[in-house]
């Protein structure tokens, strides 16, 4: 039976999963990286990454799996097809053999504030067409920063590419190839499939230092001489095009379908699901990646999550919590359990704030109130999703660390309405690995979906929670209303006024 492999490059280490085309997971291996990867004394809301770590970390996980792999009765032959993950926005400027020029500015770093308003302006044809508005997190603003600040980098540049390019040419020596995951953010007009004329127009960016742009899962090369002397992978296992990180992790939920939707539940909450039409929010709220198979990924991330379970209750034994809670609900509680100020789905209100309800004792009334409120959240989320015109199916597929709660997960269920499936393996290397069968063992990625994600637990509604949790939510919107969340400013001001009067 042949083996695939997927590598996550993340923002602390590297991670590799081999596994065989039913998903069962072979071998992996995981370092992180060494503190000399970050680049110190850089000014406020900078982020820079030295790339040759990353090489050095994927390198240590490779030779780790493929020195391990004749223990098991598998030889690196075996591995047919290989495809790599990592952050989304994050650039390096390379030469023509693909020695970076300088430092990876991170996909968190905010210095291109100013270009991202002049990427806007310049590229508002494709801003409407994809609903998608250029941040300083993503790559095109920062590569219009490196031109102008850094202009002999500039010159010397054969390509600028995103950390998963890297990594990929490390491995086939094809370092001017991405995938259009990952181009998203360097303005990649994913309804096209090109790079728009803007660009070159109106921003003065040579598209040839761009990269070529290829699907998910198509092949870029094979492993190379050196390559192989250095990870011990074989030269017949083929390198294929990846993902960014959030949609390999997405992959690895298991949603396979339209109207199939991914919660990942960890310091805040990410929804992503499959819709067959592109989805545009006048709001900002909503944008659209594009799912390997030709579909496509809105996604939307709010400021509310587990932050809350961290700070409220850091010192808590949760799992003694939970078992309290069990008991409690439902709480007949209203929660908004938002711990920093601003909310950005669903809806977007910069001076947001949250609120929690006045109760003494243990801590567990309390904890039951955020637990629910979190799912509130969830569940208008999925409501925003539909009213832009999402379907969104019966079952939601739940990844993140918010998982490892079982009440919590029976909350969400109910007030949801609809089942929860966690995988057995979340990982994003996971859902590389599927990527790297999604044309060499199976026909799409969906195919491939479908075969290899297992599944953990799965967790239908209560019936006899539903309809309080539906009353519960109800006055949980009531409240938020009476507070100006979710409501534009002119509404909520004469909501107050007419309060008053």
């Amino acid at each position: 039976m042949p083996l695939v492999m997927g590598i996550d490059v993340g923002t602390q280490g590297a991670r590799v999963i081999v596994c065989d085309e039913l998903g069962h997971v072979v071998t992996t291996a995981s370092t992180t990286f060494s503190d000399a990867v970050r680049v110190h004394n850089l000014p406020d809301g900078w982020f820079e990454q030295e790339p040759q770590e990353w090489w050095y970390a994927v390198r240590s996980c490779l030779r780790e799996v493929t020195a391990g792999l004749p223990k098991l009765g598998w030889t690196p032959d075996d591995v047919i097809a290989v495809a790599v993950d990592s952050t989304s926005g994050t650039i390096l400027p390379v030469d023509k053999q693909g020695r970076a020029l300088r430092p990876a500015i991170m996909y968190n770093d905010s210095r291109a504030e100013a270009e991202a308003l002049e990427c806007n302006s310049a590229g508002g044809e494709l801003v409407r067409k994809l609903g998608c508005r250029f941040g300083s997190s993503f790559g095109l603003p920062k590569i219009l920063w490196l031109k102008r600040h850094e202009p002999q980098v500039w010159e010397r540049s054969r390509w600028v590419i995103h950390a998963a390019d890297y990594i990929v040419g490390k491995l086939t020596g094809q370092f001017g190839v991405s995938d259009y995951s990952n181009a998203l953010k360097t303005g990649y007009d994913l309804a096209e499939l090109g790079w728009p004329r803007f660009i070159s127009d109106a921003l003065d960016i040579d598209i040839e230092k761009l990269p070529r742009v290829v699907r998910p899962g198509e092949a870029v090369g094979y492993i190379t001489a050196e390559c192989s002397v250095e990870t011990g992978l074989s030269r017949r296992t083929l390198v294929t095009a990846g993902v960014s990180d959030g949609t390999a992790g997405f992959l690895a939920s298991g949603a396979s379908e339209v109207g199939d939707w991914n919660s990942t539940l960890g310091t805040t909450l990410v929804l992503r699901g499959i819709s067959e039409e592109l989805l545009r929010d006048p709001q900002g709220r909503v944008y659209c990646h594009r799912h390997p198979d030709g579909w496509w990924l809105p996604g939307g991330a709010s400021n509310v999550g587990g932050e809350c379970l961290s700070k409220l209750f850091a010192d808590a034994d949760l799992p003694s919590m939970d078992d309290a809670v069990s008991k409690l609900i439902p709480s007949r509680l209203s929660c908004y359990p938002l711990m920093r100020r601003g909310e950005r789905f669903p809806f977007v209100q910069a001076d947001a704030g949250g609120f929690f309800p006045n109760v003494a004792g243990d801590g567990a009334e309390l904890y039951a109130a955020c637990l629910e409120g979190v799912a509130y959240v969830e569940r208008w989320c999925y409501e925003v999703m539909q009213e832009l015109g999402a379907p969104v199916g019966d079952t939601i597929y739940s990844t993140g660390g918010g998982t490892r709660s079982v009440v919590w997960t029976a909350i969400r269920a109910s007030v949801l309405n609809k089942r929860i499936c966690k995988p057995a393996v979340t990982e994003s290397a996971m859902g590389s690995a599927i990527t790297a069968a999604s044309q060499t063992l199976y026909r799409c990625v969906s195919e491939a979906v479908r075969a290899m994600v297992k599944y953990d637990s799965t967790i239908d509604p209560d019936d006899s929670l539903v309809a309080h949790y539906e009353e519960g939510y109800r006055e949980f919107r009531k409240q938020c209303g009476l507070r100006g969340l979710g409501t534009c400013c002119s509404e909520y001001t004469n909501r107050r006024r007419s309060d008053r009067g």
